[in-house]
């Protein structure tokens, strides 16, 4: 059986959704910011069918979809389809910057090396958190590591804190968890997280709206 590490795949290699990795197992890849895109990439500069990545019996192939703000191959504009090689740099829009691996390349293993020391990771069945390279200690509360799943899970978009008290409070009526107890939760969750990073600030609020993980955190103000 083949599995996933055999496949071609593209990693983020910056930004919010830095790390994101997604199997081509498909003759035809679509991405874009469309919700109904194979690689859906949330970015305003992005268009909603910006490009693709075909199966060839010579390889793969990336092509523009006449977007707005352009593809580039480690550079270059995608003017017609060119073939990938493993290791290319690919550039959406000019704002996200992905990388095609091969298949059997060993990209994947440098890159989880490399996530360990720079973001967050979640082990989801016995509830650990490491931060950077260090695990949190003593764990999370339960309320804290649910908020923190939510946002791990969604990183880069936002989360409204309706869908909060959903995934924290699963049992109380919406109206029944104040803003207060929401904002508590969130500030408790940041210092925590703080313990171990004190340089980034891994949770953003965006007013109006509600609560986003920057997955490689951002330098704290």
């Amino acid at each position: 059986m083949i599995t996933d590490r055999e496949k071609p795949m593209l990693i983020i290699q910056e930004g919010p959704l830095a790390g994101h990795r997604w199997v081509l197992d498909k003759d035809t890849i679509v991405l874009g910011r469309d919700e109904n895109c194979d690689i859906v990439l949330p970015e305003r500069l992005v268009s909603r069918r910006h490009a693709t990545i075909r199966r060839k019996d010579r390889g793969y192939l990336l092509e523009d979809l006449g977007s707005k703000n352009g593809t580039f191959l480690n550079g270059q504009a995608v003017t017609e389809p060119m073939i990938l090689q493993d290791g290319d740099e690919i550039q959406v829009a000019l704002c996200l910057r992905l990388v095609f691996v091969d298949a059997g390349a060993t990209m994947p293993l440098i890159w989880e090396e490399e996530e360990l020391h720079r973001g967050i990771r979640l082990d989801k069945n016995s509830h650990r958190v490491w931060v950077g390279n260090c695990e949190l200690q003593p764990p999370l509360s339960p309320a804290q590591y649910r908020l923190l799943e939510l946002l791990y899970d969604h990183a880069g978009a936002v989360c409204s804190r309706e869908e909060i008290v959903h995934a924290v409070w699963a049992d109380a009526l919406e109206e029944g968890v104040s803003d207060q107890a929401i904002d508590a939760l969130v500030r408790r969750l940041r210092e925590r997280l703080a313990e171990v990073d004190p340089d980034h600030s891994y949770i953003v609020t965006v007013r109006g709206h509600g609560f986003r993980l920057e997955a490689q955190g951002l330098p704290a103000s």
